[in-house]
């Protein structure tokens, strides 16, 4: 087992890629806190684990959820070796239609969040002493801009680039990061991404879905499960010579 008596955290853990990376964390002998906002699934996936796993309320945007889900995490599992920041939402408009308040939803979860979870899990593993392995989940979308999706697409920018800051500066520390840009993702969320497609690109609904899939090289949309592998190999010793990277795992859609 690769990651066996290791203790993960698991943001937005209770469903999609989440969900898949902590059934993969527990498969390998990690002891893992989902910690999630939709707190219900997040013990319903843990009873589920049974001893391998403990549910934990944790609202991202909320310097102090994050703080008592911390140290509830602590409290619970003893310490923390690997932190994995999967939490995000999307949303898309055109730019006559963008206003401060889902910016500021956008960027408050899927990047002051991730910063911010960061700053209190890091200061964890040094208090430690061991080190540790801190995983952010980026998107294709932080690779390259796409119409109507400027604000998304920048906050995952924003992702790697703190994955690239921080990455350089915790090394000093034994605490790696490093990051996972999936492609397009046949999960919930992205039924709801293909209905704004449809609104503003004038498509029927599932349309933009079978055209995403079509086009990826690989030739399908990915799955949560596909993103098991490299979630473990970005959190165990197998990654101890990466440092500040984003791996795209899309089926050959980016190349960089």
């Amino acid at each position: 087992m690769k990651l066996k008596d290791k203790n993960a955290i698991v943001t937005g853990g209770a469903r999609g890629i989440g969900e898949a990376i902590v059934r993969a964390y527990a498969a390998e002998g990690a002891h893992v806190a989902i910690a999630d906002i939709e707190i219900g699934k997040a013990r319903a996936l843990a009873a589920e684990l049974g001893g391998k796993a403990v549910a934990v309320e944790l609202d991202v945007r909320d310097a102090r959820s994050i703080e008592a889900a911390v140290a509830e995490v602590i409290a619970k599992l003893g310490g923390v070796d690997i932190l994995v920041n999967n939490a995000g939402i999307f949303n898309m408009g055109p730019l006559s239609e963008i206003n401060e308040a889902d910016f500021d939803r956008q960027f408050g979860i899927n990047v002051r969040g991730l910063l911010f979870m960061t700053k209190a899990v890091a200061a964890q593993m040094e208090r430690q002493g061991g080190g540790g392995k801190i995983v952010n989940l980026s998107s294709q979308a932080g690779r390259r801009g796409e119409a109507f999706v400027a604000v998304y697409c920048a906050s995952k920018a924003a992702v790697i680039s703190l994955t690239q800051s921080l990455g350089l500066e915790l090394i000093k520390k034994g605490i790696y990061v490093n990051a996972l840009a999936p492609g397009v993702v046949d999960t919930p969320m992205w039924d709801h991404v293909d209905s704004l497609f449809a609104k503003y690109e004038h498509r029927p609904l599932g349309e933009k879905k079978k055209l995403v899939g079509e086009a990826v090289p690989l030739g399908r949309m990915g799955h949560p499960d596909d993103y098991r592998g490299p979630a473990v190999f970005l959190a165990c010793s197998d990654s101890d010579y990466v440092v500040a990277q984003t791996l795209n795992v899309d089926g050959g859609n980016w190349m960089s």
